[in-house]
């Protein structure tokens, strides 16, 4: 029992969005740290300008589902690509992907939660850590420098709170940042910034995330916040002008985790066993064990979870591709030991992640309703 979707990396993955736009606009951006230039399996439509509205937790799966309840995203599906996210399937990731044009492997944010290597501690790539340079952390140039040193004017449009943070400055530098909070400021500065030719702006509205998060992607809560992304999207489109093109998509979808389908490695004792820090998320734990324990850690989870979730070494799954090509620096990032949640099942701690208990909607893992994304053109 696996089921998972490899992600689509150089061809239809969230990272391969950027460089799709910029050939759009007639500029070509290297996307690879050796500078070569991806293959490109995503082509948009040519046009002066772009605007990318990033709607964090809107898989394709669930906009399928819910169709009813975003009736002017859903008019746009039929002609549109289907895209990957990357692996894991979560938000900090999926953002420096989008913005640098790399995968995990390269630009080195690997999860949620990954080990600063030389340390015993974990990197919160969400909320940083004021002693991790993210000019370290992620050394390459981004996409959107790219665009900008080829004179395209690239603008990131965001929360005022996000401004200079270390994701922000690892994922989005090379960009011009405007705050914006509400929904009309949103969409007032992303009108403004694309009267600028050629441009990118680019949106992020994360509401529908911790929507899903906090009630579950079967709830009314979830179904009312999607109604109201879906307005926000249509407004966008009726404000700016017919020559800008905008493009809505996602960075992972969702899966509701019951109680009964989570197991707690504080309870489950044994899964403790052998490990020096327990990272990543509740989809996709990363695992740093102590020396010499790795084929026991393997073991043990594999016989302890059995079909509840896919156990590798990060060898074998780096193997698999799901990093992408790794860099030497980031190879010490990545768990020794990872394990890919199935179905709606869920490891956590309730000791060490307490708040992860809180939470009803999940993501990280492979399966399908949390990789496949929408790119939806209009």
């Amino acid at each position: 029992m696996e089921g998972f979707l490899a992600p689509a990396y150089g061809e239809r993955s969230l990272g391969d969005v950027v460089p799709a736009v910029g050939r759009a606009l007639g500029v070509t951006v290297p996307t690879d740290p050796a500078g070569a230039v991806a293959p490109g399996g995503l082509v948009l439509p040519e046009a002066p300008s772009y605007v990318v509205f990033l709607v964090d937790g809107l898989g394709t799966r669930l906009l399928e589902r819910y169709a009813h309840a975003a009736p002017y995203l859903s008019s746009l599906r039929s002609a549109a690509p289907t895209a990957t996210a990357g692996v894991p399937s979560t938000t900090a990731t999926s953002l420096t992907s989008l913005g640098t044009g790399l995968v995990p492997g390269a630009h080195g944010v690997v999860g949620f939660t990954s080990r600063i290597p030389g340390t015993d501690r974990l990197l919160n790539a969400l909320f940083w850590d004021k002693d991790v340079d993210p000019l370290e952390w992620q050394p390459h140039p981004t996409a959107f420098a790219g665009l900008r040193s080829a004179g395209v004017t690239v603008t990131v449009v965001n929360k005022r709170e996000f401004g200079g943070s270390g994701l922000t400055v690892a994922a989005h530098r090379g960009a011009d940042y405007v705050g914006a909070d509400k929904v009309g400021e949103r969409i007032a500065a992303a009108v403004a910034a694309s009267v600028e030719r050629p441009s990118l702006t680019y949106l992020y509205d994360g509401d529908l995330d911790w929507t899903g998060h906090r009630y579950g992607v079967a709830s009314s809560q979830w179904l009312q916040q999607l109604a109201i992304i879906d307005a926000e999207a249509e407004q966008l489109r009726e404000a700016l002008p017919a020559s800008v093109r905008l493009v809505v998509v996602a960075d992972h979808g969702m899966v509701d985790s019951p109680p009964e389908s989570r197991i707690d490695v504080d309870t489950v004792t044994e899964l403790r066993d052998g490990l020096a820090l327990f990272g990543g998320e509740a989809r996709f734990r990363q695992l740093y064990c102590q020396r010499g324990a790795v084929d026991d850690v393997v073991a043990t989870w594999r016989e302890v979870l059995g079909e509840r979730a896919t156990v590798l070494r990060r060898e074998e799954a780096i193997a698999r591709g799901w990093f992408g090509a790794v860099g030497t620096g980031v190879l010490p990032r990545i768990g020794d030991v990872v394990a890919a949640c199935h179905a709606d099942h869920a490891i956590l701690s309730t000791a060490e992640w307490g708040y992860e208990a809180t939470l009803v909607g999940l993501h990280g893992s492979l399966t399908p309703e949390e990789m496949l994304i929408p790119v939806l053109v209009d």
